[in-house]
């Protein structure tokens, strides 16, 4: 087999080159930026963000030594401090329970006496005065701990139910969101406006009313997560649909396949990693959002963190925030190694 290569083209001896590059930028690019900078001026102005930068640059200063005073830093620093150490062990006034056998305490807890102070009117000269009570207390060395993880657990139930909803919800929206896949221009328009209308809906809003409707509990986080992020799964899977590739497809037309055959042998097997992909990182931000549904009662330990903060506990709250990071590292993990099994 022989090739035909041409020679390259060179100009006579004494000809003049004239090299002309075009400019990487003109006047147009120049308006465009002027526009951007003006909006981001006017917007920052709005936001606080020269005030965000003084700030900050004040703390950064009181922490090397630059500065005497910093009220982010104040605040930082005070914070951290009513957050640690983490609340590891739970305790309950024994007056409090009711049909306690001291002979038959719960596994590895004990009784012990512990002062109170707490700030009381005085009758008298109706002025809040400090005094000192001794209460009898059942101390669970690892009580709340035990409790986080229960309420973690919950959490991570109400967000893989919430994913499965979601790809349930999904799949046949993207089947009829697919612009190649469609049957028409009424089931098109119609799946795209209803991935629109689950994915315009923040997941807190959404369970707001769903508290309303089910009450508080479970049922109203796994739906609230599961429709917001079905508007999310069914518009990457519509578009991965769209943007598979064609020749597949073509072949297995040429042969008489039909759309759902050639849907199922043409398409799932080019976008079924980018789906497991899409699917797995639904169900790790549905694990952080459950925390966020929580604080309006949909179940999990947001209602366990809301409640620790009202009663400013905050080193219950640094115990959940830990739990939390742990959770999601753990999940984070283990879909990397499935995910690395089945792609």
């Amino acid at each position: 087999m022989t090739t035909s290569t041409r020679p390259i083209p060179v100009p006579p001896q004494g000809t003049a080159l004239h090299w002309h590059l075009s400019a990487p930028y003109n006047a147009k690019h120049l308006l465009v930026l002027i526009a951007v900078m003006v909006l981001l001026f006017v917007t920052g102005q709005r936001t606080e963000m020269d005030r965000m930068v003084a700030m900050t640059a004040q703390a950064v200063a009181k922490t090397v030594g630059l500065a005497d005073d910093s009220q982010v830093a104040r605040g930082l620093s005070r914070v951290g401090q009513a957050m640690w150490p983490p609340a590891i062990a739970e305790t309950e006034e024994v007056g409090r329970i009711q049909d306690l056998d001291r002979q038959k305490l719960p596994l590895f807890s004990h009784i012990e006496t512990q002062e109170r102070v707490e700030q009381k009117m005085n009758l008298d000269t109706l002025k809040m005065e400090a005094t000192t009570e001794t209460v009898e207390v059942l101390v669970k060395p690892v009580g709340y701990v035990w409790t986080v993880f229960i309420k973690m657990i919950e959490t991570l139930e109400i967000a893989l139910w919430g994913t499965i909803l979601s790809v349930l919800v999904s799949i046949p929206l993207a089947y009829f969101a697919a612009r190649n896949y469609s049957p028409n221009r009424f089931t098109y328009t119609a799946a795209r406006g209803t991935i629109s209308l689950l994915r315009s809906a923040p997941e807190l809003i959404v369970a707001l009313f769903l508290v309303l409707a089910y009450g508080f509990g479970p049922i109203a986080g796994v739906l609230a997560l599961g429709l917001h992020a079905a508007g999310f799964l069914g518009k990457f899977y519509a578009e991965d649909i769209e943007n598979a590739d064609k020749k597949p497809q073509e072949a297995l037309e040429a042969i008489g396949a039909g759309k759902l055959k050639t849907l199922w042998y043409g398409v799932i097997p080019q976008v079924l990693p980018q789906y497991i992909a899409y699917t797995a990182y639904i169900l790790d931000r549905n694990l952080r959002m459950a925390t966020v549904i929580g604080l309006v009662g949909a179940g999990g330990i947001g209602q366990e963190l809301k409640g620790r903060f009202d009663m400013f506990q905050y080193g219950h709250v640094m115990t959940i925030l830990i739990a939390i990071f742990v959770f999601v590292f753990v999940l984070d993990q283990l879909q990397a190694r499935i995910r690395a099994k089945l792609i």
